[in-house]
């Protein structure tokens, strides 16, 4: 019988808990509210990493730029946001630090 595992992912939750007990005690009272949700979302861990590692230089903000994926209910979230404060795709994509494009695909693929 062979027992089938299930794709989490990540538990970010528990790493930066870990992080900020044993690095960083001091900045537990900013991210406490962001750590008691029980899932945190890719903005969640994007708006964390900004609060405990500050912001870093340009080369490594476009790396990291480059490997963010983001969930369907994100994609939601930034979307309802853009027709929420009334932004254009550039306003959207800068705000988010995102490409044009991807906005654009995101909207073609997802807002009918």
């Amino acid at each position: 019988m062979d027992i089938q595992v299930q794709k989490l992912g990540p538990n970010y939750k528990q790493i930066y808990l870990d992080i900020l007990s044993q690095k960083y005690p001091h900045k537990k009272d900013v991210c406490e509210k962001l750590l008691e949700k029980k899932r945190l979302s890719a903005m969640d861990v994007i708006e964390l990493n900004e609060k405990i590692f500050g912001i870093g230089n340009q080369q490594s903000k476009e790396f990291n730029q480059s490997q963010r994926s983001y969930s369907r209910s994100d994609i939601f979230h930034i979307l309802d946001y853009q027709k929420k404060h009334k932004l254009s795709n550039i306003q959207l994509a800068i705000h988010f630090k995102l490409s044009r494009n991807t906005v654009t695909k995101w909207k073609k693929i997802f807002v009918v």
